[in-house]
C-alpha cells in the first residue's frame, strides 16, 4: 500500500563456494548486508570465509552439514547429528553461535521420511528460528539471465512488505554474481530496504514453526 517500505533480505544458500568472495565484494561495494545459509566445508580457505562473512557484517545461517537430503532426512536422530556438526564447527570457526536454519529444499519438501513438524519441533528446542522464501530469483535454472533473474526478483518483491530473496552461492552459478549488482540497483530504485536477517525480521515459513510443539 502507499507509504509501506519494501523490506527484502537477500539470502545465500548452499556456500561457501568459489563465488562467495566475490558475492562479498560486490555486498561491500554497496554497502549491503545478507545473509549467507552455509553448508559445511573443511576445504582451504573456508574458515577464512566464514569468518569473513560474520566479520563483513552479514547474517550466518546454517543450510545442513552435508546437504545430502538422503542423509539429513533419514531420521530425527540424523538431522539433528547434522544439525549439531555444522552448528558446532561454525561455532568453532567463528565464534557465532548460530541461531538461523534453512532447511534443504524448504519446509515443504516431500523428501524427508520425517514429518517436518517433528524437525521445526527440534530446532524449536535448540533456539533456532527457521526461513522458507517467498521471492525465488530462479537463479537455480541454469537458462536464467541476468536480466531475467533481476526482473523476477523485483517483480515478485512488489507484492510483499517483506521479502526473503532465494538465492544461491554454488559453483557454477556465476550468473547469480552477475546479476547482483543490477538487482541491488534495482531494489535501491524502488526504495526497497535491503536487510540482513535478525532476530526482528518476520519469519517466512510454509510450515509455520509455532504449530510445530
Amino acid at each position: 500500500e502507499k507509504g509501506d517500505v519494501h523490506k527484502v533480505y537477500l539470502t545465500f544458500d548452499d556456500g561457501p563456494s568459489e563465488y562467495t568472495g566475490d558475492i562479498l565484494d560486490i555486498l561491500a561495494e554497496y554497502g549491503i548486508k545478507a545473509t549467507f545459509f552455509v553448508v559445511g566445508s573443511e576445504e582451504e580457505g573456508a574458515g577464512d570465509i566464514y569468518r569473513r562473512i560474520v566479520e563483513e557484517g552479514h547474517t550466518l545461517g546454517m543450510h545442513s552439514y552435508s546437504n545430502k537430503y538422503s542423509v539429513i532426512y533419514q531420521s530425527r536422530e540424523a538431522f539433528a547429528e547434522d544439525y549439531r556438526k555444522l552448528h558446532d564447527y561454525l561455532l568453532a570457526e567463528t565464534g557465532v553461535d548460530v541461531r538461523y536454519y534453512r532447511f534443504p529444499g524448504g519446509s515443504s519438501n516431500q523428501i524427508s521420511n520425517v514429518p517436518m513438524a517433528d524437525l521445526i519441533h527440534y530446532l524449536n528446542e535448540q533456539g533456532v528460528v527457521y526461513y522458507d522464501w517467498n521471492v525465488t530469483s530462479g537463479d537455480a535454472a541454469a537458462a536464467f539471465t541476468t536480466e531475467e533473474i533481476v526482473e523476477k526478483v523485483t517483480g515478485d518483491v512488489a507484492k510483499y512488505k517483506t521479502s526473503v530473496v532465494l538465492l544461491h552461492d554454488t559453483g557454477g552459478k556465476q550468473t547469480t554474481v552477475e546479476a547482483l549488482g543490477p538487482l541491488i540497483e534495482a531494489l535501491q530504485a524502488m526504495e526497497a530496504e535491503i536487510l540482513p536477517i535478525g532476530d526482528d525480521t518476520d519469519a517466512i515459513q510454509y510450515v509455520r514453526a509455532d504449530g510445530a510443539e
